[in-house]
């Protein structure tokens, strides 16, 4: 076994992989740009070495740099994480060469499958089955358009390097294959450094599912059963759970024998992973074959009690795997939600900035109303960290554990009620939306399950029954105590509270507990509040309404306070009759008209513009392109109009909602 490994990686992977080796008893060495100086990672490793300045292809990215890092600091391993270098063939080759241990799989295994056109060829041979399309490099607009029509639209235009989400269009006609594949082409070469691009038939209603393989350097390879990743957005994965709500017994078998085969056809000897898109009818053909750890492997050890790092380093030091496939078994049911700082009211699009309040929910077993589950949080950050334009835009991997799927999904709704972020946008609200939703609740998924369930965007949901009672009950409890802080107890028990517009006559009192008893207008039975925790500048408020336990964000404001329960936000105010009958008399705010305005989405870089002054421009024809977390956002007109003034130019970086070109 080695006793000291480099991570070259950072953020919450890194964090991963330094728990497994401080169990382990092996020393870590942490490498970082100067923008992670003071990250979690570095803090947790036992070395530290600095790589360069804050972009990935001055520090993460450079081979010689980590190699120089391990000679200085006498590790005997490199674990890639995922990202960065961790699918590079020519690292892995590297570090052999060295005569340094690489926790991955054979350079041999990451030329085969790490190139998508390859590795389809590849499966192909092997008998796997594989989407219609065309593996050949394509070179031109028309020679893309004229492939696409043979394999018949819709078709997905895929970069041969990509990952992450990153150089993936689906293109339904002659002109969105034009247009895509010129954009995938020059994300790719952004992203990658390689603009090779081919297609293939993309599969309406598809599901994403994925099966997990692990080998040893002695010929022995296991599936580690199968993930649902079909919650996605802009191709990323925001959700993913094992097992699969889809699968019956004999179609994970089956996956599960087509993965192990192409795995042991390379002879592999990590873990990796095998991606299949599936129709709703249980068919499934190969996508791709990831060549390293995934992002979402902590679901599959919450169900099978694997350490796949554990694992990788072991197989990693010549050790054989120390399990065959039928002492594997899925035990329970595991979601994982990805936190990440993106605004989903804005479309996703990445909201950078300061984690100036950041509160995870307890790890561990935790007693729900609906059954135990477990509570798993994988975060690369802490409070008062910045999320920089220079990375991904992840915050966390949050995950819960149950018996059930039911079990699973009430856990993680609980503990998302239990995760606090501000600074900066975060997409919490979005993800416990998706828990409460009845269509994911009944396992009905599918890779366009957000489009479909929110086909005008993201702006929240209204609150449930429940979510009204649980603001109501807070913003009297909260009014409440500070009165009392104040001095100015009203000792009056008729209030009106008002969420948002709507008002609801409430009777304030108390019972021989303490307890907070509030009769409401409209409801047959009272209300009775335990408070659990909340004090004057606490920004959640923990408490037990009617036997059940809830959390919900809370800021005071002028009038009132903001509440979050879940998806729902509101305004809520605690007033007299009196005041209420005033306050139902103001007009509402008018939205400020920005019609004839095109502002950035979202902090970024300016890739160009292309219109200028005086030019007549027809609706949806491109007035700006933006760039932020490697991705290009191409913003287009939303009305047939003449440009006024260009605010901008090309290389400009510009912040959320500057504007960018104005129309007459």
């Amino acid at each position: 076994m080695f006793s000291k490994i480099l991570i070259a990686n950072r953020g919450e992977i890194a964090v991963r992989i330094i728990k497994t080796c401080r169990r382990l008893g092996i020393g870590t060495v942490a490498v970082y740009s100067e923008a992670d100086a003071r990250s979690l990672a570095v803090e947790m490793a036992d070395e530290a070495v600095l790589l360069g300045p804050a972009p990935a292809a001055r520090s993460y990215l450079l081979a010689d740099r980590i190699v120089d890092a391990v000679r200085q600091t006498g590790a005997e391993a490199v674990h890639p994480g995922f990202g960065f270098l961790s699918e590079n063939a020519g690292f892995a080759r590297r570090l052999r060469d060295e005569k340094i241990a690489f926790i991955g799989p054979n350079p041999e295994a990451i030329d085969s499958m790490g190139d998508k056109i390859t590795s389809k060829k590849f499966a192909a041979e092997a008998g796997v089955s594989t989407v219609p399309g065309h593996m050949g490099l394509i070179e031109t607009p028309e020679q893309a358009v004229e492939i696409a029509r043979g394999i018949g639209y819709p078709v997905m235009i895929k970069a041969s390097a990509g990952g992450g989400g990153k150089g993936i269009r689906v293109a339904h006609s002659d002109a969105d294959m034009a247009e895509g594949f010129a954009a995938v082409k020059a994300e790719a070469l952004n992203a990658f450094g390689d603009d090779r691009v081919f297609l293939e038939r993309f599969i309406v209603n598809p599901r994403h599912i994925e099966i997990q393989v692990l080998g040893d350097r002695h010929g022995n390879i296991v599936h580690l059963f199968e993930r649902e990743c079909s919650i996605q957005r802009r191709n990323q994965k925001v959700i993913e759970e094992a097992p699969s709500p889809l699968l019956d017994p004999e179609t994970r078998a089956a996956m599960g024998a087509q993965a192990v085969a192409l795995a042991r056809a390379v002879s592999y000897d990590s873990a990796g992973t095998v991606e299949f898109v599936a129709g709703q009818d249980k068919s499934f053909y190969f996508l791709e074959m990831n060549t390293r750890l995934q992002v979402e492997h902590p679901v599959t050890e919450l169900i099978t009690g694997v350490d796949l790092v554990e694992q990788m380093i072991r197989s990693a030091a010549g050790q054989p795997l120390p399990f065959t496939q039928d002492q594997l078994a899925i035990n329970g049911w595991a979601i994982e939600s990805r936190i990440y700082a993106e605004d989903p009211y804005r479309g996703f699009l990445p909201s950078i900035g300061r984690l100036v309040r950041y509160e995870q929910p307890e790890e561990g077993p935790q007693s729900g109303t609906d059954g135990d589950y477990v509570v798993r949080s994988d975060s690369g950050v802490r409070e008062g960290d910045e999320i920089s334009m220079f990375y991904d835009p992840m915050i966390a991997k949050l995950c819960a554990w149950g018996e059930t799927r039911d079990a699973a999904i009430d856990g993680m709704a609980r503990a998302l009620e239990d995760t606090h972020v501000a600074g900066l946008g975060h997409n919490v609200p979005f993800l416990s939306a998706v828990m409460d939703q009845p269509r994911f609740r009944s396992g009905a998924l599918s890779t366009s399950y957000i489009p479909d369930e929110f086909p005008d965007g993201f702006h929240g949901l209204p609150p449930s029954p429940r979510q009204r009672d649980q603001m109501i009950a807070a913003a009297m409890a909260m009014h409440e105590v500070l009165a009392e802080q104040a001095g100015d107890p009203s000792n009056r028990t008729d209030w009106t509270v008002m969420i948002d517009r709507d008002a609801v006559g409430v009777s304030l009192g108390y019972d021989s507990d303490e307890a907070m008893v509030l009769e409401v207008e409209d409801r047959d039975t009272p209300l009775r509040l335990e408070v659990i925790d909340w004090r004057p500048g606490l920004a959640q408020f923990r408490a037990v309404l009617d036997d059940l336990p809830f959390t919900a964000e809370v800021k005071r404001v002028a009038d009132g306070f903001e509440i979050r329960s879940r998806a729902a936000r509101a305004r809520v105010r605690v007033l007299s009759p009196a005041i209420a009958e005033l306050y139902g008399r103001l007009p509402g705010k008018a939205a400020a008209d920005t019609s004839k305005l095109i502002q950035s989405p979202m902090p970024g870089l300016v890739v160009s513009i292309p219109v200028q002054p005086g030019q007549e421009v027809k609706s949806g024809e491109p007035v700006a392109i933006i760039e932020a977390m490697k991705m290009q956002n191409i913003l287009r007109a939303e009305r047939d109009g003449v440009v006024k003034t260009v605010r901008v130019r090309d290389g400009d970086s510009v912040a959320a909602d500057d504007v960018l070109v104005e129309f007459a």
